[in-house]
Parts: structure tokens; sequence; C-alpha cells
């Protein structure tokens, strides 16, 4: 669902710029909640929202012009038209707030903070000026500055979720984990249909070390944004690390529908089908997977273990056998194959297998993670 508060999106971009990685073939709960709105599609969000309101200086001409050259990208000529709006308006704010935001698009933020300390000394109940500085201080990593600014901006427009999002981003950066979650609550509180607030949420909730709290508030996430298989694949990988491993089966054969050429998503709901008690529909996402990637050894694995379950012994050691040559420092899959072949009668290959597995110290493999 598209945000009704678009035009201040800006902020959060500013705040969240160094947590814009997702990991697109491993989607894991911290990658996804590392991805935000991309800062190309909201720079121009600043000049819009400064350009509103009832300011004289926003009726000059120059306004739109100022807004016609930040959509084309002309940074440098929005800069010079806003300069020029500001000294034949030296007593607007809202010149001197579009001035701030063209400079906090050019990414020069001390001066940036100058304009926008100026219009709020102009005015001091401009929530746009409060935003603005905020977010040229938090570019700065200066949290401790600008956290007051972004509760100035929440006592004047509580409404908005923007505020509470900025305000939660500076606590989680000061370490005020419980602040930041109060504060995320609220924004989720006063916009429930809006994802990016959930998103938020969850993450704080992870850092909070909540991860039953941060599924949820993914699952709010995920129900606002039903076709994005990220969303939904990292909940069932959540519920899968909390060993809930039937919760994770539907958003996994949900994300499953929408990218079905994903072989990890295929991969991990072949395993809980697994390890419900689904074992044909398990193998057929499991021999997806390792089609889709031949080399992934967690998906032989449990595709050797639900052919075991089926009594179909000879595959099982073929898979498990493949599982070895992957990852020949994974115990687990050796004494798997020991196994299987002693059930075959294949004797010294058991032998050599169980031989093979008691060399080795760890039942998992060096990379392994909670997360199969």
């Amino acid at each position: 669902m598209k945000s009704p508060f678009p035009a201040s999106l800006c902020a959060l971009v500013v705040f969240l710029t160094s947590l814009t990685n997702l990991c697109a073939q491993e989607p894991s709960i911290d990658n996804l909640l590392k991805k935000l709105p991309p800062p190309e599609k909201l720079l121009k969000n600043p000049v819009q929202r400064a350009l509103q309101g009832n300011d004289p200086a926003l009726q000059d001409p120059l306004g739109a012009q100022i807004l016609a050259a930040a959509q084309k990208r002309n940074f440098g000529g929005a800069l010079k038209m806003a300069r020029a709006l500001t000294q034949k308006y030296p007593r607007s704010a809202a010149a001197h707030g579009l001035c701030g935001g063209v400079l906090l698009m050019l990414r020069q933020f001390p001066a940036a903070e100058t304009e926008c300390r100026r219009a709020i000394a102009l005015r001091s109940d401009f929530a746009l000026g409060y935003l603005l500085l905020s977010s040229a201080q938090a570019a700065q990593n200066h949290f401790a500055a600008a956290l007051p600014n972004t509760k100035k901006l929440t006592a004047l427009e509580p409404k908005n979720p923007i505020g509470w999002l900025v305000v939660s981003e500076c606590e989680s950066r000061l370490g005020h984990k419980a602040e930041a979650v109060a504060a995320a609550k609220k924004a989720t509180g006063v916009s429930p249909g809006f994802a990016v607030t959930w998103l938020q949420l969850a993450r704080l909730e992870r850092a909070a070390g909540h991860d039953l709290e941060c599924l949820r508030a993914l699952t709010r996430a995920a129900e606002l944004q039903p076709d994005n298989a990220g969303t939904q694949a990292t909940i069932g990988f959540g519920y899968i690390n909390l060993n809930r491993i039937a919760e994770a089966v539907p958003p996994l054969q949900r994300a499953a529908r929408i990218t079905p050429n994903d072989y990890l998503i295929q991969a991990q709901l072949g395993f809980c089908l697994e390890e419900t008690g689904q074992t044909a529909a398990g193998i057929e996402h499991l021999r997806k997977a390792v089609r889709l990637a031949p080399n992934y050894a967690p998906a032989w694995e449990h595709l050797g273990l639900a052919y075991a379950k089926e009594g179909r012994h000879g595959e099982a050691a073929h898979s498990f056998e493949r599982a070895t040559k992957i990852m020949p420092g994974y115990k687990l899959a050796w004494e798997h194959l020991a196994a299987e072949c002693e059930t075959l009668g294949r004797s010294a290959e058991a032998k050599d297998a169980a031989a093979h597995a008691a060399r080795l110290k760890s039942a998992t493999p060096p990379t392994s993670k909670k997360r199969r």
C-alpha cells in the first residue's frame, strides 16, 4: 500500500542510507530489515513539501522553477534559484526551508543545517524545518543533536508517522532500544497501513532480542505487501529459527508462488514440508532446489532425508553422496550416507563413510547457520 505521507520519506533515506543493501539470494531477517525505499526515488520530496503552504514566497515563479530543476536533477541550478528566493524573501521560513531541502539533496549537510535553523528562527512551528534539520544532523551521525528536533517534529505533527520513525531511528542509533521500539510502535499506531512503519518496528524488535515480536511486525508488513517474496520468505525463515516449522510453511508457500525459481525458498519450503510429514511435497520442492542450485549441499541433505523416510534408499544415498562431495566437512551428511549404505547392504561404503564421519569434529559444517 502506498504511504499517505510520501513527501516525508526523504528523512528515512537520509537516516538509513547505511542500511540499504539487501542480499538477493538469501533474504535473512537482518538483511530484509535493512532494505528501504531507494534514495533516487525520493530525492525530490524535500522540494515538493517545501513548496506546500501559504507563504507568499511560495507563490513566486521561482518556486516552480526550483521544483522543475530538481525533478531534472539539476540540483546546482535549483540551489542557485533557491538562494535567490531567500534573498528576495529573507523573512520567509518556507524560502529558507526550501533552500535547506535543496542543500540536503546535494548532501551539503552543514549548509542545510544553517538554512533550516534560519527557517526555525523565523517560525518556531515550522515542522519541515525540524524534519530537514534532523535529517542533516543524522546524515552526519549527530544523532544526539537530531533527537530533540525529531521530537519537536512529533509534537507539531503527532499523526505523521515519519516523525515517529525518525525518532525511533535516533533512539536506536543512541542505543536506547526500549525507547526506539516505543517510538516505532507510535508510528504503526498513527499509520497502520504504511508498511515501512512495520518494517522499522520489526527491525527494532529484532535488535532488542524480541524475535517473536519481530515476526509479528513482519507479518503485518507482509499483509500490506502480499506480493513481496522477500518479506514472505523472511517470515518463514524466522519461524524456522524459532523451531516453529509448521508456521513457516504458509509464508514460504506464498514466497515460492511469487518467485518459483529462488532455490533457497524452494529448499527451505521443502525442508519444512518434510519436517511436518508432507514428505512427497517436500521432495518436489527439494528436487527443484537442487536443479536450480546443484551445489547447495543442505538441499541435497534434506532431499536424502525425505527419500529415506519414503524408503527410497538408493536415491537417499545418492543425495547424501552429493552433499558430502559439496561439503566434505559436514559430519551429519557422512553419518546419513553411512546409514543408507548399510541399509542397502553396501557394507564397505558404509564403513568408509562412518570412518570419515568419525574423523570430523563437528556435526555441522564450519559455515553453517542457525537457519539451514
